[in-house]
């Protein structure tokens, strides 16, 4: 009898967390460098989306440093990707810590 409940809890669970997956290709998070100068928004399941520069910092001589405002936003971006995702997941496992699924394991 325990099985059973045991099962329809974890059916329950893989529900939770595919409806979450889904959720998470719509959501956005931004991350800039430069005080704005370079701005990164990557998806919640962890894709780049868009970048935004500003043209005050383009300039050819200074190459370095709009690659590094760049990579520096992308590099956030991607990281708060991360954290919301572990964070919707953690939601949806009870903190249960799963191996194989993406932040939990």
């Amino acid at each position: 009898m325990n099985m059973m409940k045991l099962m329809k809890q974890a059916a329950a669970m893989q529900r939770d967390v595919e409806r979450i997956q889904q959720e998470l290709t719509t959501r956005r998070v931004e991350f800039s460098s430069g005080g704005g100068m370079a701005t990164a928004t990557v998806s919640g399941d962890g894709n780049l989306v868009s970048i935004k520069i500003d043209p005050k910092v383009i300039n050819p001589a200074d190459k370095d440093m709009l690659e590094d405002l760049v990579f520096a936003a992308v590099d956030g971006a991607i990281k708060k990707a991360r954290d919301m995702s572990a964070a919707e997941m953690k939601k949806a496992t009870a903190g249960l810590a799963l191996p194989g699924m993406p932040g939990l394991g």
